[in-house]
């Protein structure tokens, strides 16, 4: 094995690997020797043209703040969003709030959901002792027993305590939308109350197959679910 070998890496690459280490500790070596930088040649990454070293830096300066100027815009159209968000939350609060007195939450979560959060494909299962399995849903409102299979097919949202985004099984589709079930894309499921002593659960359903998806955040839902579950044990 000759000298310029290192454990088997051709000559050229152990050369190239000890120039870069030797650049990198020292970082001052062209301000040492200028002349060499007006010298040196590299290929433009767009249209293949021979740029000069410092052309090439002012590219790649370039690059990063292009880069950087992206993912700000990201975080302030994020921002933007959650703050939208919480507006609504903020909104969806007070007309809680107002329908204590009234007795009118039911009304007062269905029309929210609509006209604040543009949920049209909404569903409030209630547990009730008193409902009756020949008992006529409402659009919005469905009221069941504990023990109702139905419901009981969504014990895993409740054992998890948190929402759900995503698909959903067509028998559980059909039994929260109705005749609406074969056109819903997605379903966020918001679990009310705790696995020992479930209030419902609220779903809201949207034509776009990628309107909920597993991997949006669902902080904003847990937070209206426990709004909902509170107003709900006032009524």
């Amino acid at each position: 094995m000759s000298s310029n070998q290192v454990r088997g890496v051709p000559s050229e690459s152990a050369e190239e690997h000890t120039v870069v280490q030797y650049l990198v500790h020292n970082p001052d070596f062209f301000e040492n020797h200028p002349q060499l930088l007006g010298r040196m040649r590299l290929q433009h990454p767009r249209n293949g043209a021979t740029v000069s070293l410092i052309e090439r830096q002012v590219e790649v300066l370039r690059e990063k703040i292009q880069a950087q100027d992206q993912k700000l815009a990201e975080f302030v159209h994020v921002a933007r969003a959650n703050n939208i968000l919480a507006e609504k939350i903020h909104r969806f609060t007070r007309r809680l709030l107002r329908s204590a007195a009234s007795g009118s939450e039911i009304s007062e979560i269905e029309a929210s959901l609509r006209e604040d959060f543009d949920a049209f494909h909404a569903v409030l299962v209630l547990v009730s002792a008193t409902a009756s399995s020949g008992e006529e849903p409402q659009r919005f409102l469905r009221r069941v027993a504990a023990e109702d299979a139905a419901f009981r097919s969504f014990d895993t949202l409740f054992t998890a305590g948190k929402p759900r985004c995503g698909q959903i099984r067509d028998s559980q589709r059909e039994f929260l939308f109705g005749m609406e079930g074969p056109d819903i894309g997605s379903v966020a499921l918001i679990p009310l109350g705790s696995r020992e002593q479930p209030v419902g659960l609220l779903a809201l359903g949207s034509v776009d197959r990628d309107r909920f998806h597993p991997g949006m955040s669902t902080e904003f839902l847990w937070r209206m679910g426990e709004l909902i579950a509170d107003a709900l044990a006032r009524a």
